[in-house]
């Protein structure tokens, strides 16, 4: 018993780590221990050192009473891990409830990202990231393993068109804006293109001076023109200045986002507004027209624009001549440049006049074929007496004119379209476009005069008129209209007669109408004047006298014998006279 009594459990070896040690011994050991061990902070990064590695682990060493195991996922950006190196840890939990120490890699570089956006934020730090993908909007830029959002209005200081050149691609930004709430970082690449070009910006307008030759891109196409980016400057190259050539759109000579080479026309006093210009790098193609080229010569070349006035014919880019509507044809009626040239035909002209210094010229066609007052056979053609038909071009209130051919104008006066009818104004006869048969009464080819006349055709049916309309002969006739003065009378063969308002008295007092058909004597017959002049009242009161009755009515009896001869004469132009009213009737419609 006194043996047990004398055992020293202390000394007695145990596997139990740190028995078999004295009380002082075991303290001095944790002391010694304790001072190896570092004191840890759940939810804080530390740094740890690789010191071991599996398949699925890799098993850190952060100077705790344990080791922790991370999985081997964490690390697939460092595929060259080894044992002894060093890397940034979460620690998530102290002990488990397996009692082990569990760490995040994941976790630390998120913390530790976050922590350098918002530095960036802080410090206006430029930051390199990768663009992982296009969304709505923009871009998704990888910064730090944080997806963060790239507006596309703050990628470039230009307008991008296709966002998913980008893709895939690093590119520097800076953060603009973190929002904590939603874990949200807005980042921007073009403040960074913006800090240059304020540089190349400055430097540009500083050295800005007229005929200087820059290099520029084509960010935006209007159809006045184009805008240039100059490096941060914009100028405007007019449509006008961009070719010799005419050209309706931009877009037919050149692309956005084209590099070219630009001459400064000019700019105001603030540099603000900058005008360029694009030919004015190339000769002028008025300098290079052929020495043979003179007034008379024959060109070809292609219309480019038909306007009002006329159309213009481009010989070379940059060479254009005026044709006037009046050199489009030797008619003297002007028409629309339309009815003989549209934008694209190309044709020949014969140039008229050349400037070479004011860089004008104006071109004929009609000069290609003859001129038909200067024709051989003009004179025998257009003799006096001859017929021919020809449209009706203008009206005047002298009458009308008459085209025969292209160039080849007569003049019809109002006075010799009929001769039996007064015709105050030739629209009572003809309209514009209506084809007319007239005979040729003058010509004058030194002064390019032609004088026609309708009425002509047939000959003056007055001679025969005279006949059949004597003074004293009655005839039934229609008031045609009245006025102050008397009225408008038509009589047989479609002429017309007046009789003044003291000659419309009826029997009965009254007055003739218009619209009725009654018996007048004709008083008054002139040839020359065409003119003949009747009274109803004459046709009662002559009867109504006493001593006058036995005659009169003497008369009427003899009258078929007293007045056979002139009735002979008449009667035999009857059927002539039935002829000319239908052919001047025919000729009025």
């Amino acid at each position: 018993m006194s043996n047990q009594k004398d055992f020293n459990w202390d000394d007695f070896g145990t596997k139990g780590f740190g028995e078999g040690y004295s009380k002082d011994k075991r303290a001095e050991m944790e002391a010694l221990y304790a001072g190896t061990l570092n004191e840890i902070t759940e939810k804080e990064v530390i740094k740890g050192t690789v010191v071991g590695i599996n398949d699925k682990d890799v098993i850190i060493n952060i100077g705790f009473k344990s080791d922790g195991l991370v999985p081997r996922t964490e690390f697939r950006d460092l595929p060259d891990l080894k044992i002894g190196d060093e890397v940034e840890l979460f620690i998530e939990e102290q002990e488990n409830a397996l009692g082990q120490l569990v760490l995040s890699r994941k976790k630390a570089r998120m913390v530790r990202a976050w922590s350098d956006i918002e530095e960036a934020l802080e410090h206006d730090n430029v930051i390199e990231g990768l663009v992982k993908r296009r969304t709505k909007g923009g871009l998704i830029v990888d910064i730090y393993g944080v997806e963060a959002f790239l507006p596309g209005s703050q990628i470039d200081v230009k307008p991008i068109r296709d966002f998913d050149i980008y893709v895939g691609k690093k590119m520097e930004v800076k953060v603009v804006k973190i929002n904590h709430t939603n874990d949200n970082v807005v980042v921007s690449h073009k403040v960074l293109i913006e800090k240059d070009l304020e540089k190349q910006k400055a430097e540009i307008l500083n050295n800005l001076e007229k005929g200087q030759v820059l290099e520029g891109v084509i960010k935006n196409m209007t159809n006045f023109g184009v805008f240039i980016d100059l490096g941060g400057v914009d100028g405007l190259l007019h449509i006008t200045d961009i070719s010799w050539g005419r050209i309706n759109h931009p877009e037919e000579v050149l692309n956005l986002d084209d590099k070219v080479q630009i001459v400064v026309l000019d700019f105001d006093d603030d540099k603000k507004r900058i005008s360029l210009g694009m030919k004015q790098l190339t000769a002028h193609p008025w300098d290079a027209l052929s020495a043979e080229l003179e007034v008379g010569s024959r060109v070809k070349g292609k219309i480019v624009n038909v306007a009002d006035y006329g159309a213009f014919l481009e010989l070379a880019p940059g060479v254009e001549g005026l044709i006037h509507v009046s050199e489009m044809s030797w008619s003297q009626h002007l028409r629309n440049p339309a009815d003989f040239v549209k934008v694209g035909d190309e044709i020949e002209a014969v140039v008229l006049t050349l400037d070479k210094d004011e860089r004008k010229m104006s071109l004929g066609i009609k000069q290609l074929t003859e001129d038909p007052w200067t024709k051989g056979d003009m004179a025998a053609k257009y003799a006096v007496g001859t017929k021919h038909k020809g449209v009706v071009r203008n009206l005047t209130n002298f009458g009308l004119f008459l085209e025969l051919e292209e160039g080849i104008d007569g003049l019809v006066h109002v006075s010799d379209l009929s001769w039996t009818k007064k015709i105050k104004h030739p629209s009572e006869f003809v309209k514009v476009g209506d084809e007319l048969e007239v005979a040729v009464l003058e010509l004058d080819v030194e002064n390019r005069r032609l004088a026609l006349g309708h009425k002509q055709l047939e000959e003056n049916p007055w001679d025969t008129f005279e006949n059949v309309f004597p003074v004293g002969s009655d005839h039934k006739c229609t008031v045609v209209s009245k006025n102050d003065k008397g009225a408008v009378l038509e009589l047989p063969y479609g002429l017309e007669g007046f009789a003044t308002t003291k000659n419309l008295e009826k029997a009965d007092g009254t007055s003739v109408e218009v619209g009725e058909s009654i018996e007048f004597k004709v008083t008054e017959f002139s040839k020359d004047d065409k003119r003949i002049v009747l009274s109803h009242t004459a046709t009662f009161r002559e009867e109504a006298k006493p001593a006058a009755a036995p005659k009169k009515a003497k008369k009427k009896e003899d009258a078929p014998a007293s007045s056979a001869p002139a009735e002979k004469s008449t009667l035999g132009d009857l059927d002539a006279l039935a002829e000319l009213k239908e052919k001047m009737e025919g000729g009025k419609k």
